[in-house]
């Protein structure tokens, strides 16, 4: 059951070196804050001797206390080395989506902001192409065309970057946007721009993907959100989905089977984002809670 999320309810995510004695820490802490923990999720990694935790909490007053709050975990921080951030409920991210012609994943998600299963704001719908503006403008969200000269693509991101600083955008979706994002964006929104492959990567990475998987023979299709990096469909994993399928499927049957699971996994990993959920430790995408 998802816990009520109001402006006296937040998350906050942890990681640090693994010890004796950090839950016990974090829990007494809040308690002492007048915090109720609602729900908790913890990992240590073996390998990395590396701790990471999710609690979600309400605390009476939260946002009226949040600057003293801070203070006060930074505080407890120091004594273990610990990373932290917080996010309050009622601060709620307001989403960008990026798209090209494909519109069923940008069908998907605004479906699914109109019946409030995203814990976010769709602030604005951008594209290299016009055809999607119809779209847009049926569901009321602002469209904007961003044409792409091949001679000057810099022009083209630079106006992109303006327009996201504009209307405050924290996520950036990439719903199909076929075109790859320079660093410049990239490094901008570090760990917040979330593309979907239509592949189970790490298999057939690039261009073509259910063309590669025909010629193989797989008996399996898949997608994967990630968070896309200065590396070509190699950023840190969020969600997969697959699909069955066999050799009497042509390439057209992988790429209408493979559409329901880009939707399904695009929309999972822009879920745990809103939610709070993602801790990302070398190039690995922790999903808690």
């Amino acid at each position: 059951m998802t816990p009520i999320r109001s402006e006296n309810t937040a998350a906050l995510l942890v990681s640090c070196p693994d010890r004796r004695g950090i839950v016990a820490a974090l829990a007494e802490f809040l308690n002492k804050q007048d915090g109720n923990i609602l729900d908790a999720d913890q990992h240590s990694d073996t390998d990395s001797g590396q701790f990471f935790q999710r609690i979600f909490f309400e605390m009476p007053g939260l946002k009226d206390r949040r600057k003293k709050f801070e203070l006060a975990i930074d505080e407890l921080a120091q004594s273990f080395e610990m990373v932290w951030k917080l996010s309050v409920s009622s601060d709620l991210k307001r989403v960008a989506i990026l798209v090209s012609k494909y519109d069923h994943c940008l069908f998907d998600l605004m479906l699914r902001h109109r019946a409030g299963e995203l814990n976010g704001d769709i602030a604005l719908i951008a594209s290299n192409h016009p055809d999607l503006r119809p779209v847009a403008e049926q569901f009321n969200f602002p469209f904007f065309h961003l044409p792409i000269d091949d001679n000057d693509k810099n022009s083209q991101e630079e106006k992109m970057l303006a327009l996201l600083q504009q209307h405050q955008v924290d996520v950036v979706v990439l719903a199909r946007y076929m075109q790859i994002l320079s660093p410049a964006v990239i490094d901008r929104y570090q760990h917040r721009v979330i593309n979907i492959h239509h592949s189970f990567l790490p298999a057939f990475s690039g261009g073509r993907p259910y063309h590669q998987a025909h010629d193989r023979g797989v008996k399996l299709i898949g997608a994967t959100a990630h968070y896309a990096t200065s590396e070509l469909d190699g950023g840190p994993i969020i969600a997969q989905d697959v699909v069955q399928c066999s050799h009497r499927d042509s390439v057209e049957d992988l790429t209408r089977k493979g559409r329901d699971v880009e939707r399904a996994a695009l929309a999972q990993a822009l879920r745990y984002h809103l939610d709070d959920r993602i801790l990302v430790y070398r190039n690995r995408a922790l999903v808690l809670g």
